[in-house]
């Protein structure tokens, strides 16, 4: 038994009124006339016998007519199990979250063993269906009223390395709810965990005819460790040993002292111990990674001895790889671009590329198809035999880079892309003494990791009519700075001034070593991407060119992913679990793809009841409370009316007690 307003009991302290009216109240006499008093003797008469109380029965019923008023006003109530209505047709739903934090100890037993006993518990006739989640749901059965097809769809989840997202979860269970046109009564068997929950909390929105009942397999937080990142290349072109930067961290857990090891090709090289703070991070970095030709499997691992040992090991891959040659043609007098091009690339650390000069005479034998990009650094007439083939080299899928100055005056046209080339654009002392960048594109791939070009000065740029050809830089007075076209399947990137010192001051800023490395990286087709990817995250498996040619995927069991039929039309691949994928292209390049699970699944911290309580009131249907079954529900029933009709009864009583105990005098008498 409960009150909603419990303060109003402090009123109970009326019931002295009762007493004050039949204990202290003032005793009267009437006065008997006589002759005289003086043969009587005065004493003190006792008046005890006038503090007792009387008419029990009546002050009984005054205490208790107050008592039950100040009852009424604290509104009491009691709890009761109300059996929820079976609605018509109702389907029940077991949704079973096998994501990774489910790995942790047995909880995904714990879920499976609760939605068994659901099963064996439904009456003849009442449907029902299994579904598994994580980042994706499963339908692992039809709905059904059999028993059997239901438990072994049950047995058959497995445990996966998913994120668990709940808004995924509701948008099936509203298509369900759609598709079959009945009430769904869902039963959720999940660890909560709060990093499942949807930024927008109206993903989670239910149906009115849905009706939810979350069941928490662990209800406080589980201390874990893990290795929550590792930063190291993804390709290496030098002999040089290798800096990899790992970073563990704890999850409602104490300080504590690690050990952290790294490992290549299964073998470890070196291990280092490192503090963790309390439920903080630490880094670890190793200075010592020689890595040999070729593709190699690398991680970083942590011994632990946490419930969840699945995410103590993070999966890198790092490739040894021979530079990628490229091809510098320049006039013979001119250097200074050469000169310039190459020390940024030095500069920015960038091993990936060598560069071929060559002059423009000496270009007539040379096939550009063995080059990563070519860059044509202000040349005047190119021999044509070589120019076609950089045609035929740029509709193939290859990439020039051309930078226009006063050589480029004569020419009526671009090379190889054919623009229009207007005029030459100078800043001379009469006007303006330099021209500045006036807009960047700053979503384009050179000007990615620097949009800062305020400083440079540019003396003199060559004005093309842009065409087909996307504008990513403009100077001050409109003059495209740089263009990018593609044509075919390669494409041509055109700087209007030069590489040297003489033309602008590029090469004396600090954001031309960003332009160049980025640039080289972008026409070289060089892949800059992590060294690892999430379970759940997809990539392409082939070009338009390549439609028809079948592609090869080796998961991290050894299994292949495709079938015959499947390796010649898919278009790419949705990594599904951690460990390494072997693809091999249609091209002929393979690539070895490192994948790990999220680390939101490392923190095992579970959703706040209130949450619960709020995503399942997003449907009108009834919800049981947190913690509660399926069976039955628990209600609050208000005695309000009881105890009112209570106080008419005994207000009755009184009345009738008091008109006959007060209406004659009995003390007089």
């Amino acid at each position: 038994m409960g009150f909603f307003t419990p303060w109003f009991l402090a009123g109970a302290i009326g019931v002295g009124l009762p007493v004050w009216l039949h204990l202290l109240r003032k005793h009267k006499t009437t006065p008997t006339p006589f002759s005289s008093l003086m043969f009587f003797e005065r004493h003190i008469q006792s008046s005890i016998k006038h503090r007792r109380l009387r008419y029990l029965l009546l002050f009984a019923a005054r205490a208790l007519l107050i008592l039950l008023i100040v009852l009424a006003f604290a509104h009491p109530y009691v709890e009761r199990n109300i059996l929820p209505v079976k609605r018509t047709g109702e389907v029940t739903v077991l949704a079973i979250d096998n994501s990774l934090s489910m790995r942790a100890g047995n909880r995904l037993d714990q879920a499976k063993q609760a939605a068994k006993s659901v099963v064996s518990g439904l009456n003849p006739g009442e449907r029902a269906q299994v579904l598994a989640f994580g980042q994706r749901v499963q339908v692992m059965s039809e709905v059904t009223d059999d028993h059997s097809p239901l438990n072994a769809a049950i047995d058959a989840i497995e445990p996966s390395d998913a994120r668990t997202a709940f808004g995924e979860l509701s948008r099936t269970l509203r298509s369900i709810a759609q598709s079959l046109h009945l009430p769904l009564h869902v039963q959720l068997y999940s660890d909560m965990q709060q990093t499942g929950m949807p930024a927008n909390f109206n993903d989670l929105r239910l149906n009115a005819d849905i009706r939810l009942d979350p069941h928490t397999i662990e209800k406080k937080t589980v201390p874990n460790f893990t290795v929550e990142n590792v930063v190291a290349p993804r390709r290496v072109y030098d002999n040089k040993k290798t800096r990899v930067l790992a970073t563990v961290s704890g999850y409602g857990t104490p300080k504590a002292m690690r050990n952290v090891s790294l490992i290549l090709n299964g073998r470890v090289t070196e291990t280092k111990s490192v503090e963790v703070p309390e439920n903080g991070r630490a880094t670890v970095e190793f200075l010592s990674l020689d890595v040999p030709y070729g593709r190699n499997k690398g991680e970083v691992k942590i011994d632990s001895a946490d419930p969840l040992p699945a995410d103590d090991s993070f999966f890198f891959s790092v490739e040894h790889a021979d530079p990628r040659r490229t091809l510098f043609v320049h006039e013979a007098e001119d250097s200074g671009g050469l000169l310039y091009f190459k020390a940024a690339l030095e500069a920015s650390g960038q091993t990936a590329f060598e560069i071929d000069p060559v002059t423009a005479l000496q270009t007539t034998n040379i096939s550009p198809s063995k080059y990563a990009f070519v860059v044509l650094s202000d040349v005047g007439a190119l021999p044509g035999g070589f120019e076609n083939e950089l045609r035929n080299y740029v509709r193939g899928g290859g990439s020039v880079l051309i930078a226009l100055g006063h050589m480029s005056v004569a020419r009526a046209k671009v090379p190889v892309s054919d623009d229009q080339i207007e005029q030459a654009v100078y800043a001379g002392r009469e006007g303006q003494r330099f021209q500045s960048v006036a807009w960047l594109d700053p979503s384009h791939p050179s000007i990615l990791k620097n949009d800062r070009w305020d400083d440079v000065k540019f003396y003199q740029a060559i004005r093309v009519a842009p065409g087909k050809a996307r504008v990513v830089a403009r100077l001050t007075d409109q003059t495209p700075l740089l263009l990018d076209q593609q044509v075919g399947d390669g494409r041509i990137v055109v700087f209007t001034s030069t590489f040297d010192d003489v033309a602008n001051d590029f090469p004396k800023c600090a954001c031309f070593v960003p332009f160049i490395e980025q640039t080289a990286r972008y026409l070289g087709r060089l892949d800059s991407g992590p060294s690892s990817m999430l379970v759940g995250s997809f990539e392409e498996l082939r070009d338009s060119k390549e439609v028809g040619a079948a592609v090869d995927v080796v998961d991290p069991k050894g299994e292949r992913v495709f079938s015959l039929s499947e390796a010649t039309k898919a278009q790419n691949i949705q990594f599904t679990e951690s460990g390494f994928y072997d693809i091999r292209r249609p091209n002929g390049r393979n690539e070895l793809v490192a994948v790990n699970a999220d680390r939101h699944e490392s923190d095992l911290t579970p959703v706040p009841p209130e949450s619960l309580s709020l995503w399942q009131n997003t449907a009108n249907g009834t919800s049981a409370t947190e913690g509660g079954t399926a069976a039955s529900e628990q209600k609050p029933l208000s005695l309000w009316w009881y105890v009112m009709l209570a106080v008419l009864a005994l207000a009755v009583v009184e009345s009738l007690l008091g008109n006959q105990h007060l209406s004659v005098d009995k003390e007089a008498a």
